[in-house]
């Protein structure tokens, strides 16, 4: 059992993180940052779910760039073969599930 207090925590650099749980494949991971990742494609499904602070998440749809304002609380789902990067707007904690292995 792990009681996880999200608010409380950080990590020594951006996209630092704390492996919460390994089910059949699925990872589920606490990330901290102040700084953006990087344009990707995971290897399958993914779902970001935004625990403290904003995300500016920016993706593509047929080739056109959009983006999206990402508040606590809000989930991105990024169905296999969605490129998308997040740009947090200061620190956040963001709550990733994805297959084990994934960029």
């Amino acid at each position: 059992m792990k009681i996880i207090r999200s608010k409380s925590f950080t990590a020594d650099r951006a996209w630092g993180a704390l492996d919460i749980a390994n089910m059949n494949g699925i990872t589920t991971r606490l990330h901290w940052t102040d700084q953006p990742y990087k344009w990707h494609v995971n290897d399958g499904e993914e779902v970001f779910v935004v625990l403290d602070g904003q995300v500016q998440m920016h993706y593509r749809e047929n080739g056109d760039e959009k983006q999206v304002q990402l508040d606590v609380g809000d989930i991105f789902y990024a169905s296999v073969g969605t490129e998308h990067v997040a740009h947090p707007q200061g620190a956040a904690r963001i709550l990733v599930i994805e297959s084990e292995g994934s960029v």
